[in-house]
């Protein structure tokens, strides 16, 4: 039984070592890069859509740049 728990553990390091990985093609990873910066654009734009949002009710503090985007009468000099 000592034995076959010992081969047991064997098995299993050497499935979890870098012996175990499986050689990628430059195909295959340009697709998963592909796929990886894609969910990360579709990630940002909802946040920015969700940030819009917030603005639009109130919810947040809006920075210098949405500040002027939104409401630029408030940085027109000629009233002064």
């Amino acid at each position: 039984m000592g034995e076959e728990q010992q081969h047991q553990e064997d098995e299993a390091n050497k499935n979890s070592g870098p012996s175990s990985s499986i050689p990628l093609t430059q195909a295959q990873f340009l697709s998963w890069k592909t796929h990886k910066e894609a969910e990360a654009s579709a990630k940002k734009a909802e946040a920015s859509r969700k940030r819009e949002a917030d603005i639009a009710a109130g919810l947040v503090q809006m920075n210098g740049k949405e500040l002027f985007k939104h409401e630029p009468w408030v940085f027109d000099n000629n009233l002064y």
